[in-house]
């Protein structure tokens, strides 16, 4: 159908817009507002802010611990040859390193670690080569390896409160924490825990960092009562399988006090003591520790006391040691010990005494050590004048001695093993002998 008959139809006739309301008016113009920030000085400014923000992102950055801290990492180390099967005839030194914050030294896993000024350095125990550091622009408090790690404590302001983990044969961060220990600490481990010690403040991190117990007086004290004494200085510090044994000199106190308490207890701001018992003198040293026995050694008296786990007495044998070795308490409040698979070994400062893993009893002792034995090449080897002694560990005869020359260095030796590498820390410097 065209228009036309749609028209006389009728169809499509009617306008459907003729009712619509007329199209609304156009609205107003209206005059946008100008930026307040399109004036010159106004840009000016906001240049000056992002400019001030910028300088200081970069003293942030460089000023943070991080651009503190330079490192390289290392592909894990190839597996050490063993240890000859008994101690040669001769040793002498393959190389030496500074290494002023290990007290021991520190072998962990294919690699030997030194720690000096702000440095940790992972070295190849044959060569002294450097694999990996990890070096930061404050100073070493101690070095220890403890879980198959490396745990480097650094100095800030009044104490130790910077620790960082590594792996051993990578140089790999593993954990890190702050804490309060005090300054000079060294660490002490009973296999599954690591204690900072201190005079005033002991404190224990399990093997990821996290603090477990801490004991004294404690800074920034947020729950009161907690501790059981706070006015006590600390002297020695031993653990073992769970428990920590120090030495505490409280005021009101008749003599010193031996307490043994949990390194992992319910509450970590609570300690759990096993026992705390007032000794028969002052000047008193706990020296060994194994499952639940505590040794403690008693100057005045002459006295190595034996103590069970509710610290009720054991046993007490005659001490045969100079008045001049016990006259101060050793560095850090730490006892030089060792221990192997049949004997625990304390070095009084010019004697070795040998213990019973089993009770801490005395079996035999040797005059004129420069230290405590280790097991090398499956022997028992204590550093002597002049050079080392190899002994039978069930009586203490001398099998043989070996000759070392030792430059003149007539002070403590402490001796570690890496493979058929002797390591002796003496003083600030580690040296390596094969």
């Amino acid at each position: 159908m065209n228009d036309e008959e749609k028209a006389d139809s009728g169809y499509g006739s009617e306008d459907v817009l003729e009712d619509a309301p007329p199209a609304a008016p156009p609205a107003p113009r209206v005059k946008a507002r100008r930026s307040p920030w399109n004036r010159g000085r106004d840009r000016a400014i906001a240049a000056l802010i992002a400019v001030g923000v910028v300088a200081a992102a970069l003293v942030i950055g460089a000023t943070s611990d991080s651009a503190a801290t330079d490192r390289t990492r290392a592909a894990p180390p190839p597996p050490l040859p063993a240890a000859p099967d008994k101690v040669p005839g001769s040793m002498a030194e393959i190389w030496s390193a500074p290494s002023g914050a290990t007290p021991v030294p520190v072998v962990a896993g294919d690699s030997v670690a030194t720690a000096d000024g702000g440095e940790v350095a992972a070295r190849d125990p044959l060569t002294g080569q450097i694999r990996w550091h990890y070096t930061r622009d404050l100073p070493l408090c101690t070095l220890d390896q403890a879980w198959g790690r490396l745990n480097a404590v650094f100095s800030k302001s009044t104490n130790c409160s910077e620790v960082t983990q590594l792996d051993p044969g990578t140089g790999r961060i593993t954990a890190q924490r702050n804490g309060n220990a005090e300054l000079g600490t060294q660490l002490v481990s009973d296999g599954s825990h690591v204690t900072a010690t201190g005079k005033k403040l002991l404190t224990t991190w399990r093997d990821d960092l996290v603090q477990s117990a801490e004991y004294g007086q404690v800074p920034a004290l947020v729950n009161a009562g907690k501790q059981p004494r706070t006015g006590c200085t600390y002297g020695t510090v031993e653990a073992a399988s769970g428990k920590i044994g120090v030495i505490e000199r409280c005021p009101g106190d008749p003599a010193d006090r031996l307490t043994v308490y949990k390194s992992a207890p319910e509450k970590d701001d609570e300690p759990q003591v096993s026992f705390s018992s007032v000794l028969a003198g002052k000047r008193a040293r706990v020296i060994a520790m194994s499952g639940d026995l505590t040794a403690v050694v008693l100057p005045d008296q002459k006295l190595l006391v034996v103590y069970n786990g509710d610290g009720t007495q054991r046993a007490a044998y005659p001490l045969d040691v100079p008045p001049g070795d016990l006259a101060a308490d050793p560095p850090a409040g730490v006892e030089a010990t060792t221990q192997t698979a049949q004997n625990m070994y304390w070095f009084s400062g010019s004697k070795v005494v040998a213990l019973s893993r089993d009770d801490l009893s005395p079996r035999w002792t040797l005059s004129s050590a420069m230290g405590p034995g280790i097991t090398f090449a499956q022997q028992l080897v204590v550093p002597i004048k002049g050079g080392l002694a190899v002994l039978n560990e069930n009586d203490g005869s001398t099998i043989r001695t070996v000759g070392v020359e030792r430059r003149g260095y007539t002070g403590v030796v402490r001796l570690g093993a890496a493979g058929p590498v002797l390591l002796e820390q003496r003083g600030p410097t580690l040296t390596a002998l094969r």
